[in-house]
């Protein structure tokens, strides 16, 4: 590797020349050990569950036209609460977001590199990769990650989407409609990267076999995002009712779960007042109707 040193005031040449289009191969090729998968663990066993913090529950459904990814804010070591804020739902880039499920350190550094790896491709090529493209190169992160999820350091996330598009008129004629209200759509994954095209709705983490078991109840395909925000919610709640180490909405605390919604506009995040509201009114609800 040249040494910035070599030219006093100029980038190193490594960083100058023509490379690929991946970010993640540029640094495996140039400074491997930044790489999430190459840290390094000092064990050569499975890790104690209460090693380091894991996020849990991550829910993504689709309406016409987009799709919501929600997650709630509770981190797990081992029997106890690590994080009651936690963050776990972020945009990848202005048409998709990515949910974290697994040991959070790992989760979180491998999402800000798969955000640089978007914009990496986008800055060389002039255009962002489709949505599909998108969710092979976090399968291909994901797989680089399975020394660390054999010893238990397991990253599962969820990427949801549209595709980035212009609609484009021919001459004398109106946009196609269905360029102007594209489709949401889901990718799962696990541990070795395989990856997965969900229909409708699906969830991830701890408490995702309660919170998919309320959406398969309350998820239309012909809801509004408004509707499908609030059915997420109530899926988040269903499976802190019966999962320790997922967090249900804190009204003392006001903290909230993170929801995104993807659409033609772009990702925008649902804000603390909104959700306050849909939180009290799915409290008044419940308590009429504790069981849903």
């Amino acid at each position: 590797m040249t040494s910035i040193g070599d030219h006093i005031g100029r980038l190193p040449g490594f960083m100058s020349a023509p490379g690929v289009t991946s970010f993640s191969t540029f640094l495996g090729m140039t400074a491997p050990e930044l790489l999430p998968g190459n840290r390094g663990f000092a064990g050569t066993g499975a890790v104690e569950p209460d090693f380091a913090p894991h996020g849990t529950t991550i829910v993504a459904a689709t309406f016409a036209g987009g799709v919501v990814m929600a997650g709630d804010r509770r981190a797990t070591q081992g029997h106890m609460i690590a994080h009651r804020d936690i963050e776990k739902v972020f945009p990848a880039d202005p048409h998709s977001a990515v949910g974290i499920a697994g040991t959070a350190g790992i989760a979180t550094e491998l999402v800000r590199l798969y955000q640089v790896e978007l914009e990496h491709y986008e800055k060389l090529e002039g255009v962002p990769l489709s949505l599909r493209g998108k969710a092979h190169r976090l399968s291909s992160m994901i797989r680089a990650n399975l020394g660390l999820a054999m010893q238990g350091l397991m990253v599962v996330p969820l990427l949801a989407g549209c595709d980035a598009f212009t609609p484009v008129a021919s001459k004398g004629k109106k946009a196609p409609q269905e360029a102007a209200q594209p489709t949401g759509r889901i990718f799962s994954y696990d541990a070795t990267g395989g990856m997965h095209e969900e229909q409708h709705y699906h969830c991830v983490g701890s408490g995702s076999v309660f919170a998919k078991s309320a959406l398969k109840k309350r998820y239309r395909p012909a809801s509004s995002s408004d509707e499908v925000v609030r059915a997420c919610i109530e899926a988040l709640y269903d499976a802190a009712d019966d999962d320790t180490a997922t967090g249900g909405p804190d009204v003392t605390r006001k903290l909230y779960p993170t929801v995104l919604v993807v659409d033609a506009d772009g990702v925008r995040r649902i804000g603390e007042p909104e959700l306050e509201s849909i939180v009290a009114s799915v409290f008044e609800a419940r308590t009429l109707h504790p069981g849903g």
